[in-house]
């Protein structure tokens, strides 16, 4: 039905309440002579009353706005297993066919026994209502159970709406209230059948303290649907809704126990049910029947995945799309019947949890605290989240659980981030490539002082700043590849490779990667961010390295992967927005390099390698030992653990953590392993895919083409279109006929970045110059020294002093 439901009318004197009661009973059909003739003193004639009251009885509400009733949600995991339920009030809504006979006929039995007979109104219940009400202060029902389903819909619509007024109209002890009912239940009985009523009613009643519904209470009480109750069982719950909380059989036994056996006695008095099964029934001790099962709200009750369960009710109060705002899209959720499918992988899950309280176990005395993200590259899809506390509020006996999901930021549940060390080295790694530097580039990886002047901020300019970083001892100095430094993680070397790039462009390809800040704020484009100064999340950066795994696609983390209305229709769900980001040469290069680090014992701690698979990942361990981390991929995930205190930046050092101590914690000693741990169980059965093979030019470097023998004017042009710079240096005595290019420097061959300069010596000639087939002549010895704009000498040039640019 249509129209607005809420009460109008003017106010009902007692003179006029009789008179409508009397026109109640004249459109019920049943007992007018004999109801009239009760009420006539009060009233005069049958049609006097009748005249009067029609205009009054017209102004009342008939037509009710009946909408689905609320009804729980439920989140699943990728195998279809429940992962958390969500209700504003619990009800699972099922259809008529669905529920048990038994149940009907007990119902019809104790609520109203003339329920296929009447219109919507009793006449003979008003009528002893209206006497009872005369000579008592009490106001007795006799209320259909058309008017007890209209009387719910009014009270589910108070509590959709938030509206207290609608509430308390809904529930007022009044006749005036039981008039508005019985109005609309007429109306309703006029395009609703009784089987539609009644299926109504059995969705909407409440059958227990915190059960709506019978299919609710079914699997509350008996741990059985609606459709399989017997007749005790039946019995039973249509006795509770009569009193819902002082009837409820687990708190007050004893009084469920004697209302079930009036319900059976009604039920054979009117021959549902014979004397022999009513005898049964009676006999079954209470105690018998119960196999109470309690449902629990919210994620608390997803265990291990609870944070990520949290992470997917965030992704729905944080979408407009779900509704105009944050109540809105709450209400959803809590009454709107989702099924909501997601991409969590229970085994992976349980992989992920054992692994990290494996490596630092919950309330560990250390307080230590750990975190795993894993993700499916090209996709997006969450596969694991994970950390090393119980999901709730803090208790003396559970101090370290938190309801803060240590993997995301601040809109998603989570927490500011945390310093990402060593782990953000890749992105000026890749910022290196896609300069046209290469893998086996020189940097000097000595400790030494960076002024101000030197980086270049384009965006910001003002973050600027003088700069001291250092190594860790043992490691670095002198020059060295900047593949060496990748698997060693010197630090120099990599703050050397970022001063001569432009640190905007940095942290560019880290967020076009996925890389978030706990607070969603930017990352910060200042000089020690190379070294991991930016506070990010875990989620984030297994992310972000996935990109590297997928071949330079990025794609935005994705939970739910399918969202399904009450009604059976599909909801449209958050898009993963997958895109190309990075160039795939630059990509395979990046990834060669980082096969190396997992390969290596040394300043990154144990290897990370997983037997028999190609591997690749990236230490990390933030200033003083502040955080440790390990983001590692294979090509069908990427997984980022990070440990550390959650509240602060606190040194790890001289500590006992899961009943060892140690003198100070890095990305490789806890953290690498740990990855290992999960990674080796999460790739069981997983088919091994290679990385693709770097491309040449990303390991060694452009190499300068050999020109020699070509005129001036081919020889630039071979060199500009391979990226050089060119410039004509002197004339040098070469067998190439005078005015061609005799050679170059750097020479042919040798390694020289695009954008650096290559000058070419153009030849003067001599006798040999004339033979037929002349000699290729040796590189000549330039006369001048290279220009001061060009990239230094690469390997193989003469002059093997320079840095590389």
């Amino acid at each position: 039905m249509s129209a607005s439901s809420r009460p109008s009318g003017r106010a009902v004197s007692p003179i006029q309440l009789v008179a409508l009661f009397v026109a109640f009973l004249l459109i019920a059909g049943t007992g007018g002579i004999l109801t009239a003739g009760l009420l006539l003193p009060a009233v005069g004639s049958v049609g006097a009353v009748s005249a009067a009251s029609v205009d009054l009885f017209d102004e009342l509400p008939s037509e009710l706005t009946i909408n689905e009733p609320s009804e729980q949600s439920v989140i699943l995991d990728a195998g279809g297993n429940r992962l958390a339920t969500f209700y504003a009030e619990n009800r699972i809504v099922v259809g008529l066919d669905a529920i048990s006979q038994h149940v009907k006929d007990a119902v019809v039995a104790t609520e109203d026994r003339r329920f296929y007979e009447h219109r919507g109104v009793d006449a003979e219940g008003m009528v002893r209502a209206a006497v009872t009400n005369a000579v008592s202060d009490s106001v007795e029902g006799a209320s259909t159970l058309t008017q007890q389903y209209v009387k719910n819909v009014l009270i589910e619509e108070s509590r959709v709406t938030g509206d207290p007024e609608l509430f308390e109209q809904a529930t007022e002890r009044t006749v005036g209230r039981k008039l508005r009912e019985a109005r609309m239940a007429i109306g309703l009985e006029q395009v609703w059948s009784k089987e539609e009523i009644l299926a109504g009613y059995l969705n909407i009643a409440q059958f227990g303290p915190s059960q709506y519904g019978v299919e609710t209470a079914a699997r509350h009480y008996f741990n059985k649907s609606a459709a399989e109750l017997g007749i005790g069982e039946s019995a039973l719950l249509a006795g509770i809704t009569q009193s819902p909380n002082n009837l409820d059989p687990v708190a007050n036994p004893e009084n469920a126990f004697n209302r079930r056996n009036v319900v059976l006695r009604l039920m054979r008095d009117q021959g549902y049910i014979t004397p022999e099964e009513h005898d049964a029934a009676v006999a079954q001790p209470l105690a018998e029947m119960l196999n109470v099962q309690n449902s629990s709200n919210g994620c608390a009750v997803a265990g291990t995945a609870a944070y990520f369960c949290e992470y997917v009710v965030k992704e729905i109060l944080n979408n407009e799309a779900y509704g105009e705002d944050v109540s809105a899209r709450r209400q959803l959720l809590l009454r709107g019947g989702l099924e909501i499918h997601t991409t969590l992988d229970p085994a992976k899950q349980q992989a992920a949890f054992e692994s990290v309280t494996g490596a630092v176990p919950t309330n560990d005395p250390s307080g230590i605290s750990m975190a795993l993200s894993s993700v499916e590259p090209g996709t997006g899809k969450i596969l694991a989240m994970a950390q090393n506390t119980n999901y709730g509020q803090a208790t003396p006996e559970d101090p370290r659980a938190t309801l803060v999901n240590f993997n995301v930021g601040t809109s998603y549940g989570g927490g500011l981030g945390f310093q990402s060390g060593s782990t953000f080295k890749v992105f000026t790694l890749i910022e290196w490539l896609r300069t046209g530097h290469s893998l086996m580039d020189r940097v000097d990886s000595d400790n030494r002082h960076f002024p101000r002047e030197v980086w270049n901020i384009s965006c910001a300019p003002d973050k600027a700043d003088d700069w001291d970083p250092k190594n860790l001892e043992g490691f670095g100095g002198g020059r060295m590849t900047v593949l060496e430094s990748t698997r060693m993680s010197v630090n120099t070397s990599f703050v050397v490779m970022a001063s001569q790039l432009d640190l905007c462009a940095i942290t560019g390809v880290a967020e076009a990667m996925g890389v978030e800040t706990g607070t969603g704020a930017p990352l910060e484009p200042i000089p020690s961010m190379t070294l991991g100064a930016n506070t990010v999340t875990p989620l984030s950066m297994a992310n972000a390295y996935a990109t590297l795994a997928a071949g330079g696609t990025a794609c935005d983390p994705v939970a739910i992967t399918r969202m399904v209305s009450r009604e059976g229709e599909e909801i449209a769900v958050p898009p993963s927005n997958c895109q190309q980001v990075l160039e795939t040469d630059i990509v395979n290069g990046v990834n060669h390099a980082l096969q190396t680090v997992t390969q290596t014992r040394g300043a990154t701690g144990a290897p990370a390698n997983l037997p028999g698979r190609p591997t690749a990942g990236k230490t990390g361990t933030a200033n003083d030992d502040k955080h440790a981390w390990f983001v590692g991929y294979i090509p069908q995930m990427s997984t980022a653990v990070w440990m550390g205190y959650s509240a602060g930046d606190r040194v790890m050092g001289d500590i006992t953590i899961n009943g060892r101590y140690h003198d100070r914690v890095y990305g490789g000693l806890i953290a690498a392993p740990t990855w290992k741990a999960y990674m080796e169980r999460a790739t069981e059965g997983m088919p091994v895919v290679p990385f693709p093979e770097a491309n040449p030019r990303q390991i060694a470097g452009d190499r300068v083409p050999d020109i020699g023998g070509r005129s001036l004017e081919e020889a630039r042009q071979t060199l500009e279109a391979a990226g050089y710079t060119v410039r004509i240096g002197n004339p040098v005595a070469a067998t190439w006929p005078s005015g061609t290019a005799a050679g170059t420097q750097p020479a042919a061959g040798s390694q020289a970045s695009r954008g650096a300069t290559v000058t070419i010596y153009p030849s003067s000639g001599s006798a040999a110059s004339r033979q037929s087939s002349p000699a290729r002549p040796a590189t000549p010895s330039p006369s001048p020294s290279p220009s001061p704009g060009g990239a230094g000498a690469g390997e193989g040039s003469p002059d093997d002093g320079g840095e590389d640019n």
